[in-house]
């Protein structure tokens, strides 16, 4: 059987693992050049595969044109014009599963992401709990390329891609003595979310030791906070409301250093191939979703006997009345920075 030629890839949300796939599919171009890739998600994600050759972008609007079953069929009509010959269902999730029977039934050839679901379950139960690491998620996208017949094996690497600055952030990378650091310190869910005054203290401890600090992420609350910091220390650029998510990845590529929690601030620094200090409350790297490239001691995370109570941080996991990141002290993540820079 011949391997397939052109793809649709599809990848609903959510930003972190729309940045992994994005960190899959440079790979896999690179090994496979002559195969076009049509890359389905939503329209915020767009700048995530601009930086990847062969790949051409197809926008998801669920509240719109895509909306509901008959959105679903509207979507198929619309790829179907690209003339691909497999699917590869990154998502598995019951839009994407719909899609992907209509091309079945059209004739093409479709495989499909296995979550490991029954694996999590047991890693994330309270009683019985089995703690070993699970697949990384980068390789279960992988593992639906090598079920089309692609021999793909990710090198798990980091790739340094420098981008050209955005013209706003040209001053701000204006001190060539100072050392270049990122910090994405909030998530979708606060129990990965590393107390706010804890955070201060390490953005103190940077802005003492000749370091310029930007801070990414987060909404009008967030936007307020890192302005606050900002305020506070001069060496502090809040990016968050100024800069286009391309213009983030641009920046974040000229880094020195990324500090994440466990969000897509890691997968947007595995994409630039920027190394990550990433810190982690209620969840936990064995359950797969460690960023592409990152590795397991660049980690900040603490022992508790309920970690990990879920996949996604959307329960509290707390132990005599101590929330898991709760634990987690800025003098951690301190010397943490001052092994690796």
């Amino acid at each position: 059987m011949s391997l397939p030629s052109k793809i649709i890839v599809t990848r609903f949300s959510a930003m972190g693992d729309v940045a992994m796939v994005a960190s899959v599919l440079k790979e896999f171009v690179q090994q496979y050049p002559a195969v076009m890739i049509i890359m389905v998600t939503r329209p915020a994600f767009k700048a995530f595969f601009e930086v990847i050759p062969n790949v051409q972008f197809h926008p998801f609007n669920p509240k719109e044109q895509h909306k509901g079953l008959k959105g679903i069929v509207n979507l198929k009509r619309e790829l179907t014009s690209y003339g691909a010959d497999a699917v590869a269902d990154l998502h598995f999730n019951l839009r994407s599963r719909i899609l992907a029977v209509l091309f079945k039934v059209s004739g093409l050839v479709v495989k499909q992401l296995d979550k490991g679901r029954k694996e999590k379950k047991a890693l994330t139960r309270f009683q019985n709990k089995v703690l070993k690491p699970l697949k990384p998620t980068v390789e279960r996208y992988a593992d639906v390329f090598r079920d089309l017949g692609f021999k793909f094996i990710l090198q798990n690497k980091l790739e340094p891609t420098k981008l050209a600055l955005p013209n706003l952030a040209h001053a701000l990378f204006s001190d060539d003595e100072s050392r270049k650091i990122g910090i994405a310190p909030f998530a979708q869910h606060s129990y990965k979310v590393f107390p706010l005054p804890k955070m201060q203290e390490v953005i103190a401890f940077l802005s003492q030791n000749n370091f310029d600090t930007f801070i990414f992420g987060g909404g009008k609350l967030e936007q307020a906070q890192a302005e606050k910091w900002q305020a506070l220390y001069p060496s502090v650029h809040s990016t968050i409301g100024r800069f286009n998510l391309k213009e983030e990845l641009a920046i974040i590529s000229n880094l020195d250093l990324m500090i994440s929690m466990d969000s897509s601030g890691m997968h947007m620094a595995s994409l630039m191939g920027v190394r990550c200090l990433s810190v982690w409350g209620a969840t936990h790297p064995f359950a797969g979703f460690l960023g592409y490239g990152q590795s397991i001691e660049d980690c900040v995370q603490v022992e508790h006997p309920n970690r990990p109570n879920s996949i996604y941080g959307n329960k509290p996991c707390d132990c005599d009345g101590k929330e898991a990141i709760d634990l987690v002290s800025s003098e951690m993540i301190i010397n943490k920075i001052k092994q690796l820079i």
